[in-house]
């Protein structure tokens, strides 16, 4: 509950986007005990690495993937939870890249980023040493990557548009359209 409520307060403060999302993985990570986790988000049909606790920073914004390749793009196009207890990289959907050293790890736990009942990104957590996860841990990826699709939409309203925006008038509107149907 406590990461719930820690992910929340990025979701509801006028945080810059990328600070809210580094501070995000860092305490995924942390909660989680693990060596590595890494954020992707779509960008043109890409999958980009945008933030990460990670032994290589220099590799945000730079590692890219599209949605045929490696476990990630997997959990993506599928829009699927993904755990690996052991040997993550010796998975035939699996993708190599030079510059992160989290492809050597044993385990491997990914979630899609759902936005609006879409994926806007895929969410990782990587040990390096074999572990397994269950029902819990599951359940957390999920709703952290729905946390963050939640904050990634969010951030393309601009907070001056709340000031003046009418949110009876935004319901009723929907819910007439909705009767209309």
């Amino acid at each position: 509950m406590r990461l719930y409520q820690r992910i929340s307060r990025y979701v509801t403060r006028d945080t810059p986007l990328g600070e809210a999302l580094q501070a995000i993985v860092n305490l995924m990570a942390e909660f989680m005990h693990s060596d590595s986790c890494l954020l992707y988000l779509l960008d043109k049909g890409e999958l980009v690495l945008v933030a990460g606790k990670s032994p290589n920073p220099g590799a945000i914004g730079e590692v890219r993937l599209r949605l045929d390749e490696g476990l990630t793009g997997w959990v993506a196009r599928e829009r699927r939870i993904l755990a690996i207890s052991r040997e993550s990289y010796n998975d035939p959907r699996f993708k190599f890249f030079r510059d992160l050293p989290e492809d050597t790890y044993e385990s491997f736990l990914s979630a899609p980023v759902i936005a609006k009942n879409r994926v806007v990104g895929v969410l990782n957590l990587q040990h390096r040493q074999a572990r397994s996860h269950g029902g819990d841990d599951i359940e957390l990826m999920t709703t952290a990557g729905e946390q963050i699709g939640c904050l990634v939409t969010q951030a393309l309203v601009h907070a001056a548009e709340l000031d003046d925006a009418s949110f009876v008038e935004l319901v009723l509107t929907q819910k007439q359209t909705s009767h209309a149907r």
